[in-house]
């Protein structure tokens, strides 16, 4: 069913990421950014836990292998990493003008997924790049 399609939770990240943006630009207004983003990663941290523990899924954890944790724990440095990134940016600059920027990351998986996980890029893959980088500059100096 449409549950278990990729498409159906992507879209609902792309909702749930627009969101994000409107909803911390207004929050980063008055509260220094590193500060926003230690809130914010707070109430993810809970909310990820209480999903995991209410739907039995904790108990996974000590099937969770070495490499699973090297590369789960670089993945969350770089998560916040990037939420820092972001909340500066956002404090600094418009969310309308920020986001379409921060959406380049979408460039960058595409063409690290290549080289690093032997992804193809396809003619279609390379065009689809091309107008994402582009509406993100258009967006961001529009």
């Amino acid at each position: 069913g449409i549950f278990m399609s990729w498409l159906f939770w992507a879209v609902l990240s792309a909702l749930f990421a627009a969101a994000t943006a409107l909803l911390a630009k207004v929050g980063v207004a008055h509260v220094d950014p590193n500060l926003a983003t230690a809130i914010r990663t707070s109430v993810v941290v809970v909310f990820a836990w209480i999903i995991a523990l209410s739907l039995g899924t904790h108990a996974g954890l000590v099937h969770v292998g070495r490499r699973s944790w090297l590369y789960l724990i670089a993945s969350g440095l770089a998560t916040g990493l990037s939420w820092i990134c972001y909340f500066r940016a956002l404090s600094l600059g418009e969310a309308s003008k920020v986001a379409p920027i921060d959406k380049l990351s979408v460039v960058f998986v595409v063409l690290l997924a290549w080289p690093l996980l032997g992804e193809t890029i396809t003619l279609a893959k390379a065009g689809g790049v091309l107008l994402i980088a582009a509406g993100a500059i258009v967006l961001a100096w529009a």
